[in-house]
């Protein structure tokens, strides 16, 4: 399907792959689908051995050269591409949030509208949908003035263009506060007796609301120092950032390479649950802020505590443990010398999220003062070069005998420790 999509030709009057327009069928994500097409049936003929020039054909250093620079190119253009599709579904993000949050309003309508047959309507049902209204509004508003970063969502939206699992976490506590402060301002706004406004003011007491107010401060305190450890890791070299293309629900609960990890999915879990608890608490006792029990509230600050432990344990420094003379079948043995291949060993040369083509051609070796960009190697469904753990370049010939230092620079601009190798001529 890929070589078909590929090879397909545009049909007359429509406009190019690169379009962005809104109605276009050959919009941002069109033309990033195309590009993504066009690049994997390359990179497959390349790892046949197809589509290579007789004028490189016949050396096996200047193939791999050539090969890597058209995959580069065209891992370029799919970048691009992808950049422009992750910034037009942000632009219309605001959009789907807007209509999310009001369907959430009807819902809770519907639900006491069907709940009020045969106990009829009263001025807590009004009230909550009063205080519904008004922060669906105030949603609405921050979605339109922040509608080209996600709307509503912006604020949970890393530097990294994912969702921060730690910022989600806050504002869902903090929509919820607010939403039973508005509440019960409402039914005071409407209590026509002194008894019942008092009683309402002493649903603001700290000694019913302890428990949901000491979560929401130690989350709120949390999406903060989150924010300070992961910027402090980055800039000390000791966690690797690539920024994403766009955000995705997914970022909740996986890191930046997509893969599942615990410290962010008990959080989350956790979180929910005693939000939801918080939320019936809130339906049932609309004249008081949410009694969320000591144990619960407690269970919610360990789950916090593992999170933050979390933040403090991912990542860490790429290194280089060892440089050997890379050996083909029939090669003598020898030492390193000016042309030779050399093969590095280590770990954490990859950054999570840092797979794609465009980003593993950023890699670049220090032999010295050379520095050798990482040749792409592909084979079928992917490359063997680079990987995560072993990287292969040529030492060039600008490289001068004798001992050198290697260091590995990542795409996210991280480097190595130096390793020092002897070349000889």
């Amino acid at each position: 399907m890929a070589v078909q999509e590929a090879r397909q030709n545009t049909e007359p009057g429509t406009h190019a792959g690169g379009c962005t327009c809104g109605d276009c069928p050959h919009g941002a994500r069109e033309g990033h689908r195309r590009a993504v097409a066009a690049f994997l049936v390359q990179r497959d003929e390349f790892a046949a051995g197809q589509g290579l020039p007789a004028a490189v054909a016949h050396s096996t250093s200047a193939s791999r050269q050539w090969v890597s620079e058209e995959l580069t190119q065209s891992a370029d253009l799919v970048a691009e591409r992808r950049r422009a599709e992750g910034q037009a579904w942000l632009a219309r993000l605001w959009v789907r949030t807007t209509c999310t949050v009001w369907a959430a309003v009807v819902v809770l309508l519907l639900a006491q509208s069907l709940t009020a047959i045969g106990a009829g309507w009263t001025t807590a049902r009004t009230a909550g949908l009063l205080a519904a209204l008004v922060v669906a509004g105030a949603l609405t508003a921050a979605s339109w003035f922040h509608r080209a970063r996600g709307g509503a969502l912006a604020p949970v939206i890393g530097e990294d263009n994912r969702l921060s699992t730690s910022r989600a976490v806050a504002t869902a506590w903090v929509l919820l506060v607010g939403y039973a402060v508005l509440v019960l301002a409402a039914r005071l706004a409407a209590a026509s007796g002194p008894a019942e406004r008092d009683a309402l003011i002493a649903g603001l007491d700290l000694a019913r609301g302890a428990g949901v107010v000491t979560v929401l401060a130690v989350v709120c305190g949390i999406a903060v120092l989150v924010r300070r450890v992961v910027g402090l890791r980055v800039l000390t070299q000791r966690l690797q950032k690539v920024r994403a293309d766009r955000p995705r629900a997914a970022d909740l609960l996986t890191d930046d390479s997509g893969r599942g990890t615990f410290a962010d999915i008990q959080y989350v879990v956790l979180s929910g649950v005693a939000l939801t608890f918080a939320a019936v608490r809130l339906a049932r006792r609309p004249d008081q802020l949410p009694d969320l029990p000591w144990g619960l509230a407690v269970a919610v600050l360990v789950s916090a505590a593992t999170y933050v432990a979390g933040k403090y344990a991912e990542g860490g420094r790429p290194v280089v443990l060892s440089v050997v003379r890379s050996r083909e079948a029939g090669d003598l043995d020898g030492p390193i010398r000016t042309g030779d291949d050399i093969e590095i060993r280590g770990a954490g040369f990859v950054p999570p999220g840092a797979h794609t083509a465009d980003r593993l051609s950023r890699m670049v070796v220090r032999i010295g003062p050379v520095h050798v960009h990482v040749p792409l190697v592909p084979v079928t469904g992917g490359f063997s070069n680079p990987t995560d753990a072993v990287l292969t370049v040529p030492v060039p010939a600008d490289v001068e005998p004798g001992r050198l230092a290697v260091q590995v620079v990542t795409a996210a601009g991280v480097e190595t420790n130096r390793y020092t190798i002897d070349v000889t001529e």
